[in-house]
């Protein structure tokens, strides 16, 4: 992780990844060169909760971009999310966005929140990063609200 993410993988980031599924691509002669993890979250959608596959540290060894791992791991993340949730989400960073649109992510246009300690507040700097699948007719404009958790909320 730290040479995918160069150095920007915390101890947050890495607590978010741990347990649910795992996908790991292993080429056989550099060991580990993809990964990602899709972890349980309750999301309320316009005040109505949902069982989420949340996914989490998506990576590709910097040396093995561009050759469709990426799409391989993301490919068996929504096999996982399909069978088991009420819908797939994520937070996309500008350089991986692409990837979750072309696979037909999208991104979330409504208010962003969370469900903090101290009762529900927005997270406006999130907007434009969250993307869900497999939402069927869910409405993007309405809100959308993550559970608390350390470190980044989405």
């Amino acid at each position: 992780m730290d040479i995918a993410f160069r150095g920007d993988f915390d101890d947050a980031d890495f607590d978010h990844a741990l347990g649910g599924i795992h996908v790991i691509v292993d080429d056989g002669a550099r060991g580990v060169v993809g990964h990602a993890s899709v972890v349980q979250r309750q999301l309320l959608v316009d005040g109505r909760p949902l069982r989420a596959g949340y996914v989490e540290a998506v990576a590709v060894h910097p040396d093995q971009g561009r050759r469709g791992i990426g799409g391989a791991v993301m490919a068996a993340i929504e096999t996982v999310i399909a069978g088991a949730y009420d819908l797939g989400a994520l937070s996309a960073s500008e350089q991986g966005a692409g990837l979750y649109r072309r696979r037909g992510w999208r991104v979330w246009s409504g208010e962003l929140g969370v469900l903090a300690p101290e009762g529900y507040r927005t997270t406006p700097g999130d907007v434009g990063s969250v993307m869900v699948w497999g939402a069927g007719v869910i409405d993007l404009s309405g809100s959308l609200a993550c559970d608390w958790r350390a470190g980044p909320l989405w």
